[in-house]
């Protein structure tokens, strides 16, 4: 028989420590161990993770023990500093962004657990930043969580993106479109783009990269461009049976006839003030335009491409340019 086990991130020790307690006390006899550590027979095994820990590759560790049974991934969050905390550009003792850990928390998890004295504080953040993913302590005594699943809900090419959302305090900007990013013109529109939003996210198309899918990572001031893999237009028909399911369900959802699954599928949200017209008619003016549309591939491919020397590297607003 597997032993139940539940992952409690989070960026405060104190929420953490309270999620884990509620934990103990509805599961008598569970035991408490951080990554690392051998686990141990018990009813309920809860690994707490550290401050600046990401949960995601703790959870892919875990899920492979077949003497394991991973049931939940859950993120305790104060909701005195939620609001707060996304918005930080301040960093942890590790050196890593608050906001940067704490998005990573809350994107890859399968439970929010809000704790404080007024935890409908942070539900308006949470509302844009994962809408789909439950609030509140769930069963973890339950079927093992597919990490698979999880895993294809954030990694670019498959990653289940917000809808577009307005409220008091955060609104959700969703940007699609299938026509190819000038590179120069989009590298000129980052800083823009990443000071008036907290959280973006997404996979889009350059010009100058036909076939290369492109991941975009930004909160707080801090933005990584990454390679993220291949348009699947761009591969042999020969080549599909090794794609993923979930892959080829997300082209389909973006398939056009002339275009195949080549997309600018960007999500932004910010708060207190952003423009939305604004942010769609910038990024709009970063597309080609109809003249340079219809130039080609061979054509595109010889743009000047600013960004190359940026992929899969972290740069600061406050950086960018230098």
């Amino acid at each position: 028989m597997s032993v139940p086990v539940v992952i409690v991130a989070g960026i405060h020790a104190q929420a953490r420590a309270e999620v884990v307690a509620e934990l103990a006390r509805r599961h008598p006899g569970s035991v408490t161990i951080r990554p690392g550590d051998p686990p141990v027979a018990a009813p309920l095994l809860i690994v707490e993770l550290g401050d600046d820990d990401e949960p995601r590759p703790v959870a892919e560790a875990l899920a492979v023990r077949p003497e394991l049974r991973l049931t939940g991934v859950l993120t305790a969050l104060e909701a005195d500093h939620m609001p707060l905390d996304i918005c930080r550009g301040d960093r942890l003792p590790c050196g890593r962004h608050v906001a940067a850990v704490l998005a990573r928390q809350i994107e890859y998890a399968t439970g929010l657990v809000v704790v404080g004295d007024d935890p409908e504080l942070a539900l308006p953040a949470l509302a844009h930043l994962a809408p789909l993913t439950p609030i509140g302590l769930p069963d973890v005594l339950g079927p093992p969580i597919d990490v698979e699943a999880l895993a294809a809900r954030v990694d670019p090419a498959t990653a289940q993106l917000p809808c577009a959302l307005e409220t008091q305090d955060f609104e959700t900007v969703v940007w699609r479109r299938v026509r190819p990013i000038h590179p120069q013109r989009l590298f000129d529109a980052v800083e823009e783009l990443v000071a008036t939003t907290v959280r973006s996210r997404g996979r889009f198309w350059l010009a100058s990269r036909h076939s290369s899918l492109l991941a975009w990572d930004a909160v707080a001031g801090m933005v990584e461009v990454a390679e993220a893999g291949t348009w699947l237009a761009a591969l042999p028909d020969s080549a599909w049976g090794q794609v993923g399911t979930a892959r080829r369900a997300a082209a389909a959802l973006d398939w056009t006839p002339t275009m195949g699954d080549r997309v600018q599928h960007l999500v932004f949200t910010g708060c207190g003030g952003l423009d939305p017209d604004r942010l769609i008619a910038l990024l709009d003016s970063c597309l080609l335009t109809p003249e340079e549309s219809v130039a080609g591939a061979a054509v595109w491919e010889t743009y000047p491409d600013p960004f190359a020397e940026l992929t899969s590297s972290k740069v600061e607003v406050a950086e960018w340019g230098d």
